[in-house]
């Protein structure tokens, strides 16, 4: 298995956080790489990206603005299995590099890593938040894996990722 290489731009508009890679995503060294995750379908929909992007070309979202990171590297078949250790390696890994890249808007993928990051908040949906991580904003979308029952079906996730595209036009800008 390889690892996952962070997609990185200094200042993006916006810098996507996963929990951390899935197995398939380690096995072909591509960020949401599950087959039928329809994350790369969700950025397109929504309007995020201009064109149409496969797991394969994840390096591109760099020519768009955008990171893509996770809170943790290794790669399981359920994030539950990362430990309490792994987790707060990957907190304090992740804020050196939101210091380092300073994004506008961080897009948290899923409510876990939320929860993770601000374990007091009393806003545990999707949407966008009041906290902030060294002046960027924080957006929670929808976790894409068919496993999300929360969310089941592509359009349940698209509104989030819509709502998203509209933070970075700054067309809604409270939590």
């Amino acid at each position: 298995m390889r690892g996952l290489r962070d997609v990185i731009v200094p200042h993006p508009r916006v810098m996507f956080v996963g929990i951390n890679p899935s197995l398939r995503s380690a096995q072909v060294g591509h960020h949401f790489a599950g087959r039928g995750n329809p994350f790369w379908r969700l950025l397109h929909a929504a309007g995020l990206t201009p064109v149409a992007l496969r797991y394969e070309e994840d390096g591109r979202l760099a020519e768009f603005g955008m990171a893509l990171t996770n809170l943790c590297p290794r790669p399981t078949r359920q994030a539950s299995e990362l430990t309490a250790v792994e987790i707060a390696a990957g907190r304090r890994a992740l804020l050196r590099k939101i210091r380092r890249l300073r994004p506008r808007v961080i897009a948290l993928v899923g409510v876990s890593i939320y929860r993770q990051l601000f374990p007091r908040s009393a806003n545990r949906g999707a949407g966008l938040k009041p906290e902030t991580i060294n002046g960027a904003r924080i957006f929670v979308i929808p976790n894409p894996s068919g496993r999300n029952a929360a969310f089941p079906g592509f359009e349940d996730k698209l509104l989030w990722f819509r709502r998203l595209r509209r933070i970075l036009e700054g067309k809604n800008t409270s939590p």
